[in-house]
């Protein structure tokens, strides 16, 4: 039988889809398109992200084909210079969405996911032993779990009854890669000018020809689904810009609102929700792609854990922790769309804060915001360290990232006195010393966040049952 059904091959699918095969869980991918997207609404990988990569020993195949770029201009579009980030990667890795799917899907399949395309899911039931599926093309099937990372119309979604409140949007951009009919340096030069005051609006190189156009729409649009027209784009290009660039031979179109809905929960019994299903907000900061990323590394070692034979109230953890992570993207993402407003109102509240992120702290904060490593999960401890994700600290031996690639629990014991015996099978124990580090020993899930320090070793024991489930044998007394 199929351990976890997941609908949605995109990058949240992939990641969850490879998280729970590095615990040798069977995995099936249903993907409602036949072909892999080629609109480009992502641009590349926040901090986090790219320390979720490198925690598996992706990163090398990211950072050679992205661009760094300093951690500036992402909050609304304020230019300040990038603050220092406690991360041994402080920068935003560009890097287009198809490229971002392509590499996500090869290390799922690498793994031994399986993907089928073409499958749409159509209907949905449950009962207390796995959830059965059925498909556009009349066929069935069935596993133990299910994760829905389908979008934000997500179907599985609406089949489990999940409400999906928020606001409504109440901008539109129209978004699309398409060829100018005028020299790259005349449409630099206009889009400096425009976005002095209009941040929704802009122009860059593609190669091959090719720029990526983004431009306000004149009004929402009743159905979102349908696509702009070339003649649109010039309208409104010619409203905001003064010229349409001589815009022609466009290679996808597209729009997009400012629309806020969080799930009213992540999990209907044997359902999960993941990534855009979950959650929409605005795309300011470029956070969405990451945020889905990073839901599925919190849930996919917690799901095989408890597939595993873990408690099953691990998996109630989930929505605990990623809820409210969402829930402050969609407030910093429609404050950053206020500040982007054209209106005096707005722009008297943008350069009042763009005053205040000439403070340090103040700047680090918006920051760490956006590139999600200010996040801190609440596990009952007032330790600094514990909930926080663990930056990539230096080991006598090596370093702490490339211990973690098999997506196993850690042990990082610097006393050298304590002991995993029971939970081996789960947890890894490192007998090691950093000089960045000043506690006994900490414990790192596998995603990476800190669940315990001290050198108390029943204490220790206590955190290995909460987070791994019973020992494998008894435990000495």
């Amino acid at each position: 039988m199929i351990d976890v059904i997941i609908v949605g091959g995109g990058p949240t699918g992939m990641m969850i889809a490879a998280e729970l095969r590095l615990h040798d869980v069977r995995v099936v991918v249903l993907e409602r398109d036949t072909e892999p997207t080629k609109v480009v609404r992502a641009l590349g990988l926040h901090v986090r992200s790219i320390e979720v990569m490198d925690q598996r020993g992706l990163a090398e195949r990211f950072l050679e084909l992205g661009t760094q770029y300093p951690v500036a201009g992402f909050f609304a579009g304020i230019t300040k210079a990038a603050p220092e980030l406690d991360t041994t990667h402080p920068y935003v890795l560009g890097l287009q969405q198809p490229i971002i799917d392509r590499l996500l899907t090869e290390h799922a399949l690498e793994a031994g996911a399986e993907l089928r395309r073409g499958s749409e899911v159509t209907g949905l039931k449950q009962d207390d032993e796995g959830v059965t599926v059925s498909l556009a093309d009349g066929t069935e099937l069935s596993a133990r779990y299910l994760v829905g990372c389908d979008g934000g119309r997500s179907a599985v979604r609406k089949l489990v009854g999940i409400d999906f409140p928020g606001e409504p949007s109440r901008v539109e951009t129209l978004l699309g890669e398409m060829e100018l009919g005028v020299p790259q340096e005349t449409a630099m030069a206009v889009m400096t000018e425009v976005r002095q005051t209009q941040k929704r609006f802009g122009i860059g190189p593609l190669g091959d020809g090719a720029y990526r156009v983004i431009v306000p729409a004149e009004g929402v649009s009743e159905d979102r689904m349908t696509m702009p027209t070339l003649d649109e784009f010039k309208e409104q290009l010619r409203r905001v810009a003064g010229t349409d660039f001589g815009v022609h031979s466009p290679r996808w179109l597209s729009r997009f609102g400012d629309a806020t809905r969080q799930a009213e929960r992540y999990r209907s019994g044997r359902v999960f929700l993941a990534g855009d299903a979950a959650h929409i907000h605005p795309p300011t900061g470029g956070q969405g792609l990451n945020l889905g990323v990073q839901d599925s590394f919190n849930l996919g070692w917690k799901l095989a854990l408890v597939l595993g034979g873990a408690p099953d109230s691990l998996l109630d953890t989930y929505e605990a922790e990623r809820h409210p992570v969402a829930e402050d993207v969609l407030n910093n993402t429609r404050a950053q769309i206020e500040l982007m407003k054209v209106e005096p109102g707005p722009q008297s509240v943008r350069r009042l804060l763009g005053e205040l992120m000439d403070f340090e702290e103040v700047n680090r904060y918006l920051t760490e915001k956006i590139v999600a490593i200010n996040v801190r999960y609440d596990f009952g401890s007032s330790h600094d360290l514990v909930g926080r994700r663990l930056r990539d600290v230096t080991l006598k031996g090596g370093r702490l990232y490339s211990l973690m690639h098999a997506g196993r629990g850690l042990l990082l014991d610097q006393s050298g006195s304590l002991s995993v015996q029971g939970w081996a099978d789960r947890v890894d124990h490192v007998v090691d010393v950093s000089e960045e580090l000043d506690v006994p020993a900490v414990l790192v899930r596998p995603d990476g966040y800190v669940a315990w320090v001290g050198d108390d070793q029943e204490a220790l024991w206590d955190q290995l049952a909460r987070w791994f489930g019973a020992a494998a044998r008894a435990m000495p007394v």
